[in-house]
C-alpha cells in the first residue's frame, strides 16, 4: 500500500518561501510520476507541477513557473515542492500525488498540508 504524507505547510508572508515535503512508504518514488496539486475552497483542484519518474522532466502550471520547483531525494524517498515569491493567491491545501505510469490518473494521494500566505 502506497502512503504519501505531506508536511511543511504553514503561514508565511507574501514574498516569502516554503518547502513542502511528501514522504512515501510502500513504494519507491523514483518508480512513480509525482505531482503536486492544490485546492482552495470554492475552486476546483489545481495542478501545480509534475516530476517524471526518472526525475529528468518537470512541468508546472503557468502561474507557478519560475517560482515553484519540484525535486526528489531518492535516499529519503521524498519529493519536495519549493515555493518562492509566494502570493496570497497561493493560499491553499497542497497535495502530493503519485501514479505508476506516466499517463492516466494519479492513484495515490496524501492528506494535504495547508499553506497560508498573508498580504
Amino acid at each position: 500500500q502506497v502512503q504519501l504524507v505531506e508536511s511543511g505547510g504553514g503561514l508565511v508572508q507574501a514574498g516569502g518561501s516554503l518547502r513542502l515535503s511528501c514522504a512515501a512508504s510502500g513504494a519507491i518514488l523514483s518508480s512513480y510520476t509525482m505531482a503536486w496539486f492544490r485546492l482552495t475552497p470554492g475552486k476546483e483542484r489545481e495542478f501545480v507541477g509534475r516530476l517524471s519518474r526518472n526525475g529528468g522532466t518537470t512541468n508546472y502550471a503557468d502561474s507557478m513557473k519560475g517560482r515553484f520547483t519540484i525535486s526528489r531525494d531518492n535516499a529519503k524517498n521524498t519529493v519536495f515542492l519549493q515555493m518562492n515569491s509566494l502570493k496570497p493567491e497561493d493560499t491553499a491545501v497542497y497535495y502530493c500525488a503519485a501514479k505508476f505510469l506516466s499517463s492516466g490518473n494519479y492513484a495515490y494521494w496524501g492528506q494535504g498540508t495547508q499553506v497560508t500566505v498573508s498580504s
